[in-house]
């Protein structure tokens, strides 16, 4: 009887998606590298480029995405996807002088947080960012607990 090597992986489809390199985007030490002031300038004031979306007028530093208008990047900032990226890029990425430290070349030093803030857009004020919008279920509950 000839041995079954059919369908072994059917359930390996995440598999398939971590292969692919079609969508890939930048990563943590790409970005770190986007973030110094000066780089930082030349990516949020791009030249109108009408092969990339919105023209690369609205462009996330964090998460290295371009939106199609300023509405859409407002947006972006409250999604999760982009809260991820902040909390991600908060721990500075590793070093040549870490690996050499790994490998025994020195003491072990622990990397060093830092806080990361939302980018401001030309036409967002910071108000916009910080307020959250309540549900209208909380100002109910809230009514009927004070009566």
């Amino acid at each position: 009887m000839p041995y079954k090597r059919k369908k072994y992986h059917v359930g390996d489809t995440h598999l398939k998606k971590r292969w692919r390199v079609r969508n890939r985007k930048k990563d943590l030490d790409q970005i770190d590298v986007d973030l110094q002031d000066d780089n930082a300038e030349k990516l949020l004031n791009q030249e109108v480029d009408l092969d990339r979306p919105g023209a690369a007028q609205h462009y996330c530093l964090h998460c290295a995405r371009y939106f199609i208008d300023n509405h859409a990047l407002l947006e972006h900032f409250k999604t999760k996807v982009h809260k991820r990226r902040l909390k991600a890029l908060e721990l500075e990425p590793y070093s040549i002088e870490d690996s050499e430290r790994a490998a025994g070349y020195g003491n072990f030093k622990l990397p060093s947080k830092r806080k990361i803030v939302t980018q401001n857009s030309e036409n967002t004020d910071i108000t916009e960012l910080e307020v959250d919008e309540e549900s209208p279920n909380k100002k109910k509950k809230v009514e009927e607990n004070a009566t």
